[in-house]
């Protein structure tokens, strides 16, 4: 199975890039957020057109919104909520037995403080919330792929100065501690750092803001895919698809693909 997940920012608007993703990667399954469209407008007909006949998706208006493209059966699907709101955050996909979870959790907004940001303190009750939902419902022998944008650069190479993100958010020492505590709440292991040393510098994410991203290379590693260890040691390779961020109109974050036997 290739795997590829990608924080599209607006599905309609970058279907043609999703086309050159699908091809380029030979994608099995891939993983969408911030697709930005209703389910009645979501491009279905264009997605199986491309190949991909089993398609998932939960949206909604203007933001937020998550899919699966499949080339593989899809025989269950769940769109669990959290926080008590339906935001269009997480889609299940059960494909050839294995559970795959495309996420996306909450940016948090740019005040890395609770109690003056509301968007901030969501983010972290999301964080605690879902933990323990997997804690609660999942074993290490469980199948499960966790796919997307968790909006947090854990590690001090994945950020491009750990110094000065330190009181940014999505490099906050709490959010790092939250998104490990979900990590550990079935074992899951990063399907990334198990090829790319935790040493060498990983990015998935350029801001918009920066005039020439490929020079200063500010960027982030906010885009994750986890395996339970059941799953672990069917991993054969990884890769970021960092050219895409240079293309007309692109993303602001770029594909990850990940590769699995069978």
């Amino acid at each position: 199975m290739r795997l590829v997940t990608w924080n599209i920012n607006s599905v309609r608007l970058r279907f043609d890039l999703l086309r050159e993703v699908a091809s380029n990667l030979d994608a099995d399954v891939i993983c969408l957020q911030e697709t930005k469209v209703i389910d009645d407008l979501f491009p279905l007909a264009a997605c199986r057109d491309m190949g991909f006949p089993h398609v998932a998706f939960h949206g909604m208006k203007g933001y937020n919104g998550v899919a699966i493209l499949s080339k593989r059966p899809i025989t269950e699907i769940r769109t669990p909520s959290w926080c008590e709101k339906v935001d269009c955050r997480h889609l299940i996909a059960v494909i050839d037995g294995i559970e795959v979870h495309c996420l996306y959790v909450p940016a948090g907004g740019d005040i890395p403080d609770p109690e003056a940001n509301p968007k901030f303190a969501h983010k972290l009750d999301f964080l605690r919330e879902i933990t323990a939902w997997y804690g609660a419902n999942y074993t290490p022998c469980d199948r499960v792929i966790v796919a997307g944008d968790l909006n947090i650069a854990p590690l001090e190479t994945d950020v491009w100065s750990h110094k000065q993100l330190l009181g940014v958010v999505s490099h906050t020492p709490i959010e790092v501690e939250l998104l490990g505590r979900m990590q550990e709440s079935i074992g899951f292991v990063d399907a990334m750092r198990h090829f790319i040393p935790p040493t060498e510098r990983l990015f998935t994410w350029w801001s918009y803001r920066s005039a020439d991203w490929t020079v200063n290379d500010r960027g982030r590693r906010l885009d994750h895919v986890w395996v339970t260890p059941a799953l672990a040691g069917s991993l054969r390779s990884t890769l970021v698809a960092r050219e895409c961020r240079a293309w007309t109109q692109p993303s602001d974050h770029v594909p990850v693909l990940v590769e699995l036997e069978g």
